[in-house]
């Protein structure tokens, strides 16, 4: 006899600014699996500390072949999120992985409560997510950084400017 389905939901009224953040690291050259498992245990150890604003870490694996693996994360408002995203530790991570991505390839994908959503996609070879049905354009402009490309309004300085980004390496020196 069949039985009836268990259909549960969930009230998210307390939490009216939720932010959910996938994100992915991509194998793209071998020596890549280094750079991939180097930021497991400090990603994880960050998850742990919980940050102020997030709510809940998820690991996820996306695919084995090529090895693409990462997190969804709940936070409890995109302030929160870019206030983490600009302090340490993960500053630092993110200027190495730009200066040198090691093998790998890093994407995230941004879904807002209050509307909007984002994403980018850096050093990643074959499209995935929004990327597989929407048109790609450079991350530059309005498209560098996050709060912009979702639509919102943030007056705090970014990890990296764009004119730091794609600085000559001569004027960097």
């Amino acid at each position: 006899m069949p039985t009836r389905v268990n259909r549960q939901t969930v009230d998210l009224s307390s939490y009216p600014d939720l932010v959910v953040i996938y994100l992915g690291m991509r194998v793209n050259r071998l020596f890549g699996l280094r750079t991939l498992l180097g930021f497991g245990p400090r990603i994880a150890k960050s998850a742990a500390d919980m940050p102020d604003g997030l709510l809940l870490h998820e690991p996820v694996y996306y695919s084995l072949f090529p090895m693409n693996i990462g997190m969804r994360q709940y936070w409890r408002d995109m302030p929160s999120l870019l206030a983490y995203s600009r302090s340490e530790p993960h500053r630092q991570w993110w200027l190495n992985f730009l200066r040198d991505s090691g093998g790998t390839g890093f994407w995230h994908e941004t879904y807002l409560m209050q509307g909007g959503m984002e994403a980018v996609y850096d050093d990643i070879p074959k499209a995935l997510g929004f990327a597989k049905f929407a048109p790609l354009r450079a991350a530059r402009g309005t498209m560098f950084g996050s709060a912009a490309r979702a639509g919102r309004h943030d007056d705090s300085a970014p990890v990296l400017t764009e004119e730091e980004l794609y600085a000559p390496e001569t004027a960097a020196s």
